[in-house]
């Protein structure tokens, strides 16, 4: 598998991107990469690493685009830039994936002009995994589409369908539609008319509305929303979770010896709580909808964060969703 990353995409960039590159191929022996950015940089960051040469490619590009531009001109104007060239090797075929840490806004412009969408798909969507008490879940959409209609959430019920089959072998996941209450008569005229569609869909294992408090459960495997909804749920919950783990740090520091002495004990306990809720665990969201396996790392992503992002990457193309999700809207 060829995958093009966009070198200096990410606010770590390159030094975090190319330690997760060199990580993952220590890990992952069937991949090679193709790293966009300027050449003399990129090299001078390789030079400090042991790995395979044939399997790192250097592309240089002059230009990088940063998240205070805006996405479309950016994209349209910096033909030389590290994120464009980087979507260009999967567009003319060098590469079979690409993946930025850079801005989310050029990504998508990036993936839609670019890489350009599916046949039959009207909208593509960002897909992030996210962890719950349960088991993970997908939200389908976190901010690729702020306005929406309801066929658009139908198609993101559909494209997170195959992912979540495919990527975590569930047959038949769960569906559910982001809404302010359980009742079918609930919500906006987005809402209860998506409500009505995705009803009709008796391929889709829909099981109505389901609460903001109850996203974290993690019970219904794929969550459909606009884009505007699901981007403030997304960040209320990486806020949550954030929060919740530097509260418990500072009452830990605040206790007694005695108190400390029993957060001692529950370390190993604790470690796997922080490690469930650590964005660097799922590497990053796949862009659903589009022609190409496109990934999108978050923004501060170090090292561990961009090796995920390659392994994700990595699972996506084995277990061939591109091609299943394209049979799925060809029929």
């Amino acid at each position: 598998m060829k995958i093009a990353i966009d070198g200096m995409g990410g606010d770590n960039a390159p030094a975090a991107v190319i330690e997760g590159i060199i990580q993952a191929l220590e890990e992952y022996k069937d991949i090679e990469m193709y790293i966009t950015g300027p050449e003399k940089e990129i090299n001078e960051e390789l030079s400090k690493y042991n790995y395979e040469k044939d399997k790192i490619n250097v592309i240089d590009a002059t230009e990088v685009i940063s998240t205070n531009e805006h996405p479309v001109m950016a994209v349209r104007k910096k033909k030389d830039s590290s994120l464009v060239k980087a979507m260009n090797l999967v567009k003319d075929g060098t590469c079979d994936a690409v993946i930025s840490g850079g801005s989310t806004g050029a990504f998508l412009a990036g993936c839609t002009f670019i890489v350009g969408r599916m046949k039959g798909v009207e909208r593509p969507a960002l897909a992030p995994i996210m962890p719950g008490r349960n088991g993970s879940f997908m939200i389908v959409d976190v901010g690729a589409n702020v306005d929406c209609k309801p066929s658009y959430l139908v198609q993101f019920a559909k494209m997170g369908k195959v992912y979540y089959e495919k990527v975590f072998n569930v047959k038949n996941p769960t569906v559910g539609l982001i809404n302010i209450g359980a009742e079918e008569e609930k919500g906006n005229e987005l809402t209860k008319s998506t409500y009505q569609l995705l009803k009709e869909h008796n391929e889709l294992n829909f099981i109505g509305n389901v609460e903001p408090r109850d996203i974290s459960t993690g019970d219904t495997n794929i969550l459909v929303s606009d884009g505007f909804v699901g981007n403030t749920a997304l960040k209320m919950y990486e806020g949550t979770a954030s929060t919740l783990l530097k509260v418990m740090k500072d009452e830990i520091m605040k206790s007694s010896i005695i108190s400390k002495a029993g957060v001692l004990l529950l370390k190993p306990v604790l470690k796997k709580i922080m490690k469930r809720f650590d964005y660097k665990e799922y590497g990053g969201a796949p862009f659903l909808g589009v022609d190409g396996i496109c990934i999108k790392a978050h923004g501060s992503s170090d090292a561990r964060a961009f090796k995920n992002a390659i392994r994700q990457t990595d699972i996506f193309y084995k277990n061939d969703v591109l091609n299943h999700m394209k049979n799925e809207f060809n029929n």
